[in-house]
């Protein structure tokens, strides 16, 4: 059975009869009847009661046709639905974003989406780069922002987007404010506002003090920048924050200085699932995202 056999047996009953429902349809009479009689084996019932002046529906026939009659409402109401998908009329999209992330780089990327694409909801779910990767590796997230490197880089399609360095930051009278460069080794016995471990910086950067002989002395742990600023701000500690964040921070309270020996990247990326479905919405989020990015990909 399919879909048409359906759609031919609504047509005779509400003819009935096969000649004016073949004429409504645009197909011969013998084509219809051979429907019909396909139908009625196919269910094993009889449709209808054949009289020499008027075809009648059976109980069977009734139930049948009130049925159909639903099924292909359902259908019809399918293809329009499956129509605005396809035309990115209606959609969803769960959206992995570290907080350190959003307002720096996509606040104004989704309120632009949102303007084109009205229909198509993103749900923003502020999580660390770790969590973002956890959540697109078992379904819960559509796409995300993470911070690389990752764990399980081949599992993912990857769009990079940025890579700056990080920044230390201090308060105007600290003892490092006044240097040109600061080494990590001299954070040594600095108390560090630092990031909390569901962010990748946070393994990052013990793994580099690690290298360099010493383990830092964390003060709090936050996925803030400005709240990270307001420690240093008060004196509280130092901290390390990317670039293109510390542009925003107040000179006349916070130094930012750069950090070498090592240069520690700020190394972002958007990822989704390698080797799954992208929904029509996903897709086109991915595309407006690179073209306003300045990046040129191209997405199957």
């Amino acid at each position: 059975m399919d879909i048409h056999h359906l759609v031919y047996f609504i047509e005779v009953a509400r003819h009935r009869n096969f000649t004016k429902a073949a004429q409504a349809l645009h197909i011969s009479q013998p084509s219809i009847s051979k429907m019909i009689k396909v139908l009625e084996e196919e269910l094993g019932v009889r449709l209808f009661s054949r009289t020499t002046r008027q075809i009648e529906l059976t109980d069977a026939g009734r139930a049948v046709l009130h049925e159909a009659q639903h099924i292909i409402n359902s259908f019809q109401n399918l293809k329009s639905e499956l129509s605005d998908v396809m035309q990115l009329k209606t959609g969803n999209i769960l959206f992995g974003l570290p907080p350190m992330i959003g307002a720096s780089f996509f606040s104004k990327i989704i309120g632009k989406f949102n303007q084109q694409y009205p229909g198509i909801t993103i749900k923003l779910i502020e999580v660390g780069s770790r969590q973002v990767e956890y959540g697109i590796e078992d379904g819960s997230l559509d796409i995300g922002v993470v911070a690389l490197p990752i764990v399980k880089e081949d599992a993912f399609e990857m769009l990079s987007f940025v890579k700056e360095p990080l920044m230390v930051i201090t308060p105007n009278d600290h003892r490092l404010a006044a240097k040109a460069k600061v080494s990590l080794v001299e954070l040594k016995d600095e108390p560090l506002a630092f990031y909390r471990e569901d962010f990748s910086l946070h393994d990052t950067i013990i793994e580099r003090c690690s290298e360099r002989g010493f383990y830092p002395k964390t003060i709090c742990e936050s996925s803030q920048w400005d709240f990270i600023a307001e420690m240093v701000a008060a004196k509280l500690g130092v901290a390390l924050l990317p670039t293109t964040i510390c542009r925003d921070l107040d000179p006349k309270r916070i130094k930012s200085i750069p950090l070498v020996d090592p240069i520690i990247y700020w190394d972002l990326a958007i990822i989704w699932k390698k080797d799954k479905y992208i929904p029509f919405a996903v897709k086109e989020w991915i595309k407006f995202t690179s073209s306003l990015l300045g990046i040129n990909y191209k997405i199957n």
